[in-house]
């Protein structure tokens, strides 16, 4: 278990180090460490996480000691084990589960509204989490389908004119809601849930005069609708039903004088009963380490231009709202939800 801990080559104990600033010298199963009170201290904590992670049967890769590390400097009594508590484990192909406490927040969010809206940069696993949601209420026999939707809108491309049927041209924008689902389940379940009707792919457009019934219905890439369409997407729901809306705010593909029917949804819907918002921030982002800090990155560089900032809500202008500009940060550290209904 010691070798486990550790990591390969002890890469495991040289990013503590690195991440915490102590030094740790390990022989067998002993650890000495070296360093500021508080800074120790934080080291034995994710050190002992991380073994608890293992006894469970858990790989224990960089990302999740980042992963830890953050989440205990931000909230040093957060219990580990209900953060990491599984989100979909039965029928699918990889145990899923929240990977920090953002996303932990996220979960709730779903669980306790009809409606959730997620904002927040690429990364923060808010379309992934809400698709392992929607396939574990299917599991559950909660709801009898899953409808996964996005707008048809071209990111800051010309397609120009596709080849095929109906079905071959609108394939390519529904590519990463079939990649997300095929991580959860093998692609031939996939593809009978998805040929019964089961599971349904489709652009938005296809949403319109629909009644979606005992249904669990996921709007992806939700910056690039219109404020009708959004309020289309929303009038669909039916007995049963529930919905999770997602989007980047720093990411509209529409035109510059159009505005974003996600940010004035955001506005619209503040304090209506049964609709929760989950507003996630750069530094909850899961993917690559990178990924955070090109965000930053380009965060930084955004305000420079700026050096305003504007009120939520209002007509998309040339230059296009930063996550800071959208309505403030949420209580807490990495990401918060709010809730209509409070």
């Amino acid at each position: 278990m010691a070798i486990a801990l550790y990591g390969d080559g002890e890469q495991t104990l040289r990013l503590l180090e690195r991440s915490i600033g102590v030094r740790i010298h390990a022989r067998g199963n002993e650890v000495r460490f070296e360093g500021e009170p508080d800074r120790v201290a934080l080291t034995r904590r994710v050190l002992g996480e991380l073994y608890v992670l293992l006894e469970r049967g858990q790989a224990v890769r960089n990302a999740d000691v980042r992963h830890v590390i953050r989440m205990l400097s931000a909230e040093p009594d957060v219990q580990l084990s209900d953060v990491y508590e599984n989100i979909l484990s039965r029928g699918s192909r990889r145990v899923i589960r929240a990977k920090n406490l953002a996303q932990r927040r996220y979960v709730d969010v779903i669980r306790k509204h009809d409606v959730a809206i997620a904002i927040g940069p690429a990364g923060t696993g808010k379309t992934y989490l809400g698709m392992a949601m929607a396939v574990a209420s299917l599991h559950r026999k909660e709801i009898s389908r899953i409808i996964l939707t996005r707008p048809a809108v071209e990111a800051g491309e010309r397609l120009g004119f596709l080849p095929g049927d109906l079905a071959e041209k609108v394939d390519p924008y529904m590519r990463p809601l079939y990649d997300a689902l095929h991580d959860m389940m093998d692609m031939e379940k996939a593809q009978r849930l998805i040929e019964r009707g089961t599971i349904e792919v489709a652009p938005l457009a296809f949403m319109r005069g629909r009644t979606l019934n005992d249904s669990f219905v996921i709007l992806d890439e939700a910056q690039n609708t219109t404020g009708e369409q959004m309020k289309m997407f929303l009038t669909r729901l039916g007995e049963n039903s529930q919905a999770v809306i997602t989007g980047d705010v720093t990411q509209v593909d529409l035109p510059i004088e159009t505005q974003s029917g996600l940010i004035e949804a955001t506005r619209i819907l503040k304090g209506v009963r049964g609709i929760g918002f989950m507003r996630f921030e750069p530094r909850d982002v899961v993917r690559h380490p990178l990924v955070q800090s090109i965000i930053e990155a380009y965060d930084r560089a955004g305000s420079r231009r700026g050096g305003d900032t504007e009120e939520v809500g209002r007509a998309a202008g040339p230059r296009r709202k930063s996550k800071s500009e959208t309505g403030g940060t949420a209580p807490g550290r990495g990401g918060g939800a709010s809730e209509g209904d409070e």
